[in-house]
C-alpha cells in the first residue's frame, strides 16, 4: 500500500492548474494560426483534388492538438492514458498527396507549441514556415523543367503502331517512351501507353489530330502534365 501511495504521488500533477483565460487563449491563438496555415495550403494547393474538408480537419487538428497538450501538460500518467486512449482510433484514408501530411504535422506542431503555451514560438513558426511555403510555390522550386505527357491510343491489332506513328513523333515529340501495350474489345484493339514530352506545348490538338488520322478514329488521349494531378 505504501509502495502504491509513493507512486501516485510521484506520479502527481507537477504543473499550476491552468484557468479559463489560459483555455481561451490556446482555443483563440489555435484557431488563428490554423487559418493561416489553412490559407497557406489552399492558395499553393496544386492539383485536381483540392478537398476543402482537409483544410477544415487541419484548423481542427491544430486546436484539439492544443488542448490535448494543455490537459496533458507535465503529467506523465496522464500522457500515458492520452495513448492508450488513442490506439484504438484508426485511419484509413489515404493520402492523395504527399504534402499533405507535411501540413499535418505543421499543424500538430503549432499546436503542440500553443497547448504548451509557448505562444510566441507558435505565432513565429507559423509565420517562418507560411513564408517558407509561399516562397516554394511563388518561385516553383524544385519543378522539373521536362513536361512529361501520358498519352493514350487504340488501334486495331494487326497495325504496327510504332511504325506507323514514328515520323510523327519525331516530328512533335523530344522523346516518347511505350509504357504499357493492352488488348481491348475482346482483343480487335490495342491500347498503347505512351510517356511523351512535346517541342511545342502549342501544338498539341494538331498532334492529336494526325495521330487519331493514323489510328482510324479511335480513341486518343493527351493527359498534360500528369505529375501534377491527382486522379
Amino acid at each position: 500500500m505504501d509502495a502504491l501511495l509513493e507512486l501516485l504521488t510521484a506520479t502527481d500533477d507537477t504543473t499550476t492548474v491552468f484557468t479559463a483565460v489560459d483555455v481561451v487563449l490556446v482555443i483563440v491563438l489555435g484557431f488563428l494560426t490554423a487559418v493561416v496555415i489553412g490559407h497557406t495550403y489552399s492558395a499553393t494547393y496544386v492539383g485536381a483534388s483540392y478537398s476543402q474538408t482537409f483544410v477544415q480537419t487541419i484548423v481542427l487538428l491544430t486546436i484539439v492538438v492544443g488542448i490535448i497538450m494543455l490537459v496533458i501538460g507535465s503529467n506523465i500518467a496522464r500522457a500515458f492514458s492520452l495513448v492508450g486512449a488513442l490506439s484504438v482510433v484508426r485511419f484509413r484514408n489515404a493520402v492523395k498527396d504527399t504534402r499533405d501530411v507535411g501540413y499535418v504535422f505543421y499543424a500538430m506542431g503549432i499546436g503542440m507549441a500553443v497547448g504548451t503555451q509557448f505562444y510566441v514560438l507558435a505565432i513565429v513558426a507559423t509565420a517562418a514556415i507560411s513564408a517558407i511555403l509561399w516562397f516554394m510555390f511563388t518561385t516553383n522550386m524544385f519543378a522539373n523543367k521536362t513536361r512529361s505527357n501520358i498519352l493514350r491510343l487504340r488501334m486495331s491489332s494487326d497495325l504496327p503502331a510504332e511504325a506507323l506513328l514514328g515520323d510523327i513523333f519525331d516530328q512533335y515529340l523530344r522523346r516518347h517512351n511505350l509504357i504499357a501495350t493492352e488488348s481491348v474489345q475482346g482483343g480487335l484493339l490495342i491500347e498503347h501507353v505512351f510517356e511523351v514530352e512535346l517541342r511545342d506545348e502549342q501544338d498539341a490538338v494538331t498532334f492529336l489530330n494526325e495521330v487519331r488520322d493514323i489510328t482510324n478514329n479511335n480513341k486518343v488521349v493527351l493527359i498534360r502534365g500528369y505529375h501534377e494531378v491527382n486522379i
